[in-house]
């Protein structure tokens, strides 16, 4: 059985690619981001991951912000794009990987070579750009993927794009749920874990539950990013029942 949903996976990201090669280019922004949703829910699917969006922000309406979430896995992309296709931004060796770079790249990810300052500052003025342009923005200040159960520092760098283009913060929580409401195990991807080694630890699980946790909006009015960062890292804390120390 797991050997037919992987299949049924890879046929899945054959149309991906198809319709990245010939429908993108014709397509406007708001058929590319339904797609994208789209995709991603299918994609979530066919893994037996069952998402479930739960709102604690308080908030009726949707004001545009910077998004972003802790990191838990590969899946947590596709997740956020279930609930709104966003432009993310990513390691640069991403782009390298084989057919996921290049579909990340379609979908519009921006990618972030790290330690080369030119570059980061050419990315940080197209996010400022973007934003103020009302681009739906999403990334992961924890830089990496942590365990479930684990909050690595937020970098604060990238909060500074939202103070500069003058929009706020959207946090969320991501977790993975068995059917006992515990962190699924499966779902991590860490360390030396493959692409390859993780999808068949999900697709091994017999399904899973996915939270994606809408929480307070955060001002960046007047404010630091260290400030921003940490707001938004013990928010997520809270709604994960972890530390945020450290």
């Amino acid at each position: 059985m797991p050997q037919f949903r992987l299949f049924r996976v890879l046929l899945h990201v054959f149309v991906g690619v198809v319709t990245c090669a010939f429908v993108f280019p014709f397509s406007g922004n708001e058929k590319r981001a339904a797609i994208v949703k789209r995709w991603s829910l299918g994609l979530l699917r066919l893994c037996q991951v069952e998402v479930h969006i739960i709102d604690k922000s308080g908030e009726s309406d949707l004001p545009h912000a910077l998004i972003v979430a802790n990191h838990v896995s590969w899946m947590d992309i596709f997740v956020i794009n279930s609930w709104q296709a966003c432009h993310f931004v990513a390691k640069s060796d991403i782009r390298s990987w084989p057919i996921a770079g290049w579909l990340s790249a379609q979908a519009g990810t921006i990618f972030l070579a790290r330690g080369k300052q030119r570059e980061v500052r050419r990315i940080y003025e197209g996010l400022v750009h973007e934003l103020r342009d009302q681009k739906p923005i999403a990334f992961f200040p924890e830089g990496t993927t942590a365990a479930q159960g684990q909050l690595l520092p937020f970098h604060a760098n990238l909060f500074e794009a939202a103070i500069e283009a003058e929009v706020p913060v959207l946090p969320f929580a991501i977790r993975y749920l068995d059917a006992n409401g515990e962190f699924h195990p499966a779902a991590d991807f860490i360390g030396e874990m493959t692409f390859a080694e993780s999808m068949k630890l999900i697709l091994r699980a017999g399904g899973m539950r996915a939270e994606l946790i809408r929480l307070p909006m955060i001002s960046t009015e007047g404010a630091h990013r260290r400030e921003v960062a940490q707001q938004a890292r013990e928010s997520v804390a809270g709604a994960l029942g972890v530390q945020a120390h450290g």
